[in-house]
């Protein structure tokens, strides 16, 4: 029962300040890197001498039976996407993407300013993907990137568009992969 006290109550961090409004039913957090907004369809509670925010089972208006059975599983996702905020207004996100294969290579096409990933993987074609304004991309090497930025879903998006491009193949394991991702390599035929 503890655990799922502890659940509901989310601690907010010293560098990310909190506004609430009842009227809107808007909760606003600024942090370091920038501020973000959450509308609201359960009501809050926010301890202002321990800094936490407790998320409880009343919603703004009145509900029928049928949707009080999903009240669960709506304080959960409310739970999650102030988590979610709190990381993003505070931290940058980062993927790391590594390039496994003979002559597969990232480079930036410089006649674009640095906007525009080339992307050279076996095909008879390159690969051109542009960057987003709000992530930023690092080439370390030719077969090593490094994409960040402040939305944890715009990150991941990203890195999953480019890592489609070339998905690792279990025979030899040529291909995009993440940054901690092992492949379990499969035997070819024997004769």
């Amino acid at each position: 029962m503890i655990n799922q006290i502890n659940k509901y109550n989310i601690k907010i961090p010293t560098n990310v300040s909190v506004i609430y409004s009842k009227k809107k039913r808007t909760l606003t957090f600024s942090g370091p890197l920038e501020t973000k907004s959450l509308t609201l369809k359960l009501k809050i509670f926010i301890d202002k001498t321990k800094k936490i925010i407790s998320i409880s089972p009343i919603t703004f208006s009145k509900i029928s039976n049928t949707e009080k059975k999903n009240i669960k599983t709506l304080r959960n996702t409310t739970a999650a996407q102030i988590k979610h905020i709190l990381i993003e207004s505070s931290i940058l996100s980062y993927q790391k993407l590594k390039i496994n294969g003979v002559g597969y290579r990232a480079f930036f096409d410089e006649t674009f300013d640095q906007k525009l990933l080339t992307l050279k993987l076996g095909y008879s074609h390159l690969i051109y993907i542009r960057t987003v304004k709000n992530l930023s991309i690092n080439c370390f090497t030719k077969t090593k990137l490094c994409i960040f930025g402040n939305s944890y879903n715009n990150v991941s998006q990203l890195s999953a568009l480019i890592r489609s491009n070339k998905t690792p193949e279990p025979y030899k394991g040529k291909g995009i992969l993440y940054e901690n991702e092992n492949i379990e390599l499969k035997e070819g035929k024997k004769i």
